[in-house]
């Protein structure tokens, strides 16, 4: 039997789709096409897939459009795969929620070193639970580890797979700085290790959910050059 992942590939031109199906074939991944947005947001409400490779640039919708469209109702992890180089593009989609963003063109080697990483924070975020409890409460906010769930004053937050993971390892050490190689190792392995826009928008995006005033912020707070600290909240 497959234990692989079920991998969405949402791509619109035939030839890097014929070389992604191949490579995820050569190397046993299940999978699934789609070439438009619409077609991209069917699939993955049918088949539940495991990862999503998606390109940005559509026929139909931009990427980022479908990448907001599948974070309202799903965490699953999206690696996007994109020709657009610029850094402003880049934050755009993991503002918008994606967990990871290869440019094109890339080689077969890297793209599945990603979808291994990938794997990899997928199976530590469902064995990882923390020693003391499996119940994290800090001021309103409250990590449920069992149950995979955030709560701010009760209301349930919605976190993409990266957020609840930044969100996780800043809980777990509580009241210490964490330095920007420490949670980059962490959280995307070595690869990621200099990229550290990349956190910073995760960590915006992240304050955004969990701080009632984004002006004072009450948990997370910033040591500039240095990292992140979670601070203890009365």
């Amino acid at each position: 039997m497959n234990n692989k992942p079920l991998i969405l590939v949402v791509e619109d031109d035939p030839p890097v789709l014929n070389l992604i199906s191949t490579t995820l074939k050569a190397h046993e991944y299940r999978h699934v096409s789609a070439r438009n947005g619409a077609a991209a947001l069917l699939e993955a409400s049918s088949h539940n897939p495991d990862i999503m490779l998606l390109d940005l640039g559509l026929p139909d919708m931009d990427g980022t459009e479908v990448i907001e469209k599948i974070r309202g109702w799903s965490n699953l992890p999206i690696i996007v795969i994109s020709a657009r180089a610029e850094d402003s593009d880049k934050i755009a989609a993991l503002d918008a929620g994606a967990d990871d963003y290869l440019t094109k063109p890339f080689s077969v080697e890297e793209l599945l070193a990603r979808l291994r990483a990938t794997q990899r924070r997928l199976a530590l975020m469902q064995s990882e639970s923390p020693q003391q409890s499996s119940v994290f409460t800090n001021g309103a906010l409250k990590i449920d580890y069992a149950a995979g769930c955030t709560y701010l004053d009760g209301e349930e937050l919605h976190l993409t797979p990266i957020e609840y993971k930044l969100l996780c390892l800043l809980a777990q050490n509580v009241g210490k700085v964490l330095t920007h190689t420490f949670i980059t190792q962490k959280i995307w392995g070595s690869s990621w290790e200099n990229d550290i826009a990349s956190l910073r928008v995760f960590m915006a995006t992240l304050r955004k959910k969990i701080e009632p005033d984004s002006e004072a912020p009450q948990y997370i707070q910033t040591h500039i050059g240095v990292g992140y600290r979670m601070l203890r909240v009365d």
